[in-house]
């Protein structure tokens, strides 16, 4: 794997080179750019297409009208499809390029639980939601139609504590990805 050379040594007898990583990637600013680059590449040499939507969405057709669909958040990939032969051969061609691990059937994935069942497949976020009213300290809490006064209008006082905004901020990202999902 290559990179360009960092800021403060492309000057002089380094003007033009590049450096050839031997050691892992992970905390240099460029490494998940090009640790994508390299699986993106690998994949569609083993004759997978990305999509133009999402480029960390894969796919592959086969001729009997099977498909394997991989796509990747971070350094986790979610692997699957109608086609177990493609999909143990996928697995065999990935450990050969790349340091990869089978965790098996997925159960929990970004706040969402996966289970299996004779029925079907049950997607649920039974585990998310409860954590996040827990974090919040409003396990406890009790619902309202309406939380406030009409046309109250807030204002800090003297005795009134400051928000944390970093807080505030997590805290409204997580309620948008639990509607969202």
């Amino acid at each position: 794997m290559y990179m360009k050379m960092p800021p403060g040594f492309e000057e002089g007898e380094n003007k033009g080179k590049v450096c050839k990583l031997n050691r892992s990637l992970y905390g240099l600013k460029q490494s998940p750019r090009a640790w994508f680059k390299k699986f993106s590449s690998t994949l569609i040499k083993f004759g997978y297409k990305q999509g133009e939507a999402n480029h960390t969405l894969f796919t592959k057709h086969a001729n009997n009208g099977k498909m394997v669909v991989l796509i990747v958040h971070v350094d986790d990939i979610i692997l699957t499809g109608d086609d177990t032969q493609a999909i143990a051969e996928l697995k065999q061609r990935l450990r050969k390029e790349f340091k990869v691990k089978d965790l098996g059937t997925m159960k929990y994935f970004l706040g969402i639980e996966v289970v299996r069942s004779r029925e079907g497949i049950l997607i649920t976020q039974r585990k998310y939601t409860p954590d996040l009213l827990r974090e919040t300290g409003m396990l406890r809490s009790k619902p309202t139609y309406t939380p406030l006064e009409r046309n109250w209008k807030y204002g800090i006082t003297g005795n009134d504590p400051f928000v944390d905004k970093g807080r505030y901020q997590k805290l409204v990202g997580r309620l948008i990805y639990l509607s969202l999902t």
